[in-house]
């Protein structure tokens, strides 16, 4: 068969269309999805901020010896609850002891000089009134009485201060609390002037949980919470909590008060503790913790944390556009203390559109927009 010119062009056009309508056919029809989409609009939140905080007791006493000797007893465990005027130590040191018995015999020479005083002036009053001896006589045996009453008030008060030395060696406790640990044992030599107390008492039915807020912190504080003076202001905070060392949440509520009004110039803070009640003791002095304060939001803006996604420690979400494009748009937030909304301080407003089921789509997508009720969809995830 003969191929002309007009044959060959002829074949050429019916296999280019032939290969246009196979690529047609086999071409997807990319069609626009439906997302859900919710308006912002301003909400209710509560949200926490943490700060480390040091335990201490309500009272916390160190118990030190009034006087020098050597450890004779310990009557308390380490650990031990004990009530107020247990005895707690004694302190053994023979030269107090000696001292009283000492004081005592003086008492009882200073008592028999006043009697004889005594009748030296009876003695002589009767001569006297006889003229048998001078008015002058008189006189000087009074004179030695008042004397002699005088040293025995002195053996008295030395007597009363020679029990009260032998009393320091009994040591007792002041107060109500929980004995700490006790660095010296039997026989050890202590005196007013050692370096380490005999052992720290604490009255731990309330605990103080000090923590500290820096400058910024503070300043943001006075600014955002009504009242006229510091009190004040810590009056309107709600109860706050206190997360042990485990990570547990204390069952009982503490309140705040100020512990320092002024800045540490060294540390660059303000001193701040919370009071809680401590009935069965869990919480011991010196141990660490973290007190946690609620702050209510009244104007948030939320955004459940599901339509977000993190690419290099940015946060973003697919804002829609008025054209319906899913725009990625980075924001700055803060979590709830339910986990599950971001509470957006940045990069979004009131009224904006997002994109809630984001996790297929691409930045500049275009999409047919689902509203929902950001209402209904607050209260069914809270």
């Amino acid at each position: 068969m003969r191929i002309t010119p007009l044959n060959f062009i002829c074949w050429i056009a019916l296999l280019v269309t032939g290969c246009n309508r196979s690529e047609n056919k086999n071409q997807k029809v990319e069609t626009i999805k439906d997302y859900d989409v919710i308006v912002l609009t301003p909400q209710t939140a509560s949200i926490f901020v943490d700060y480390p905080a040091t335990i201490e007791g309500q009272q916390v006493v160190e118990i030190r010896p009034m006087v020098d000797g050597y450890l004779q007893n310990i009557y308390v465990k380490e650990g031990a609850s004990v009530k107020k005027g247990q005895l707690l130590f004694k302190i053994r040191n023979p030269q107090y002891d000696q001292e009283v018995i000492t004081s005592q015999a003086a008492i009882q020479s200073a008592l028999a000089n006043v009697n004889a005083a005594k009748m030296e002036v009876e003695k002589v009053r009767p001569l006297v009134s006889k003229d048998i001896v001078s008015k002058y006589q008189l006189d000087a045996a009074q004179y030695n009485l008042q004397a002699q009453e005088a040293a025995l008030e002195e053996a008295r008060a030395a007597y009363a201060n020679a029990k009260t030395n032998q009393g320091y060696t009994t040591i007792v406790s002041p107060q109500e609390g929980v004995i700490g640990t006790i660095p010296y044992k039997v026989g050890a030599l202590v005196s007013s002037t050692s370096a380490n107390a005999l052992t720290i008492l604490s009255n731990i039915k309330y605990v103080y949980a000090y923590f500290g807020l820096n400058e910024k912190q503070l300043l943001s504080f006075s600014t955002t919470i009504k009242g006229n003076t510091m009190q004040e202001k810590l009056n309107q905070l709600p109860a706050v909590t206190l997360l042990l060392a485990d990570g547990s949440e204390y069952p009982e509520q503490g309140k705040l008060e100020t512990a320092s009004g002024l800045i540490d110039t060294e540390t660059g803070s303000a001193q701040f503790k919370a009071i809680f009640p401590n009935p069965t003791g869990l919480i011991p002095s010196g141990a660490s913790a973290v007190v946690r304060i609620p702050r209510t939001i009244d104007t948030a803006l939320l955004v459940p944390q599901s339509a977000s996604y993190e690419v290099q420690d940015k946060r973003f979400v697919f804002k829609v556009n008025n054209d319906n494009q899913a725009i990625s748009t980075a924001i700055t937030a803060i979590p709830t203390n339910d986990g599950q909304f971001w509470i957006v301080q940045n990069g979004l407003t009131v009224g904006d559109r997002v994109v809630i089921n984001s996790a297929t789509l691409k930045d500049s997508t275009l999409i047919k927009v689902r509203l929902l009720n950001a209402d209904s969809l607050y209260n069914a995830i809270k």
